[in-house]
């Protein structure tokens, strides 16, 4: 799974302020535009942010393997009709593109996980939304960017437990409703160990987050946010 590593690399030096932006002005730019050229360059684009992040391919394509087998799938689905000619081509390209779009957002998003803190992250998002609403999303985010690797690592506690219990030879659906159980089962038993643990560490809506400051490189992002969020109108 992707997380944040420690590296000195472009994306680790800038605001966490300018990769949201960059990141929304993506997102915006590859959902308004579906023509080959355009997504060409929303590709180069993607190759460049993971490199300046240093992210590995691999490890991002197994990361998000679920999902990507999911966006290759939509276009299989889309093309099949019920009566002739039972394959839609124009159908099946459409959703072709949608899907190429969405992993290339999926991509962009790996470069942020692997370069940001989650310290970082809140402190972020509490000083762009003003008041309660900024702190409860700061922090729900570093929760879910805590919580979510430990549910990860005990999903796949319990199908190395089934599997050296030979629980492979039981059907599909046993298997799926087995860790389906025992992984609600452990979810809630963290979340009261988290819930007891922050009262034991008086948690604080309003901490000391960490300072936060642009740099002459986050004012290039941020131009390049811009942008893509103006293009998106074009």
């Amino acid at each position: 799974m992707l997380t944040y590593e420690p590296d000195a690399t472009i994306a680790h030096r800038l605001d966490p302020r300018t990769k949201l932006a960059v990141q929304i002005g993506f997102a915006a730019t590859a959902l308004a535009h579906t023509t080959p050229r355009a997504l060409a360059l929303l590709s180069a684009l993607t190759v460049g942010i993971l490199f300046a992040a240093r992210v590995s391919l691999w490890r991002t394509l197994v990361a998000y393997r679920f999902a990507l087998g999911i966006l290759a799938l939509a276009p299989l689905l889309a093309g099949l009709t019920l009566g002739s000619p039972w394959f839609d081509t124009a159908a099946a390209v459409t959703s072709g593109l949608a899907s190429y779009r969405v992993a290339l957002v999926l991509f962009v998003s790996a470069a942020y996980v692997r370069s940001t803190p989650v310290r970082k992250s809140r402190a972020a998002i509490q000083r762009t939304v003003p008041g309660k609403p900024g702190q409860v999303l700061g922090i729900g985010v570093a929760l879910v960017f805590r919580f979510l690797p430990v549910l990860r690592g005990d999903l796949r506690t319990i199908r190395q437990a089934m599997a050296a219990r030979l629980g492979t030879e039981r059907s599909a659906v046993d298997r799926a409703g087995t860790i389906g159980l025992l992984g609600l089962t452990r979810a809630f038993d963290r979340a009261d160990r988290l819930s007891l643990a922050l009262r034991a560490r008086c948690f604080a809506w309003n901490p000391t987050l960490p300072p936060l400051a642009f740099s002459r490189v986050d004012y290039l992002a941020l131009g390049l946010a811009v942008a893509l969020a103006w293009s998106a109108f074009y």
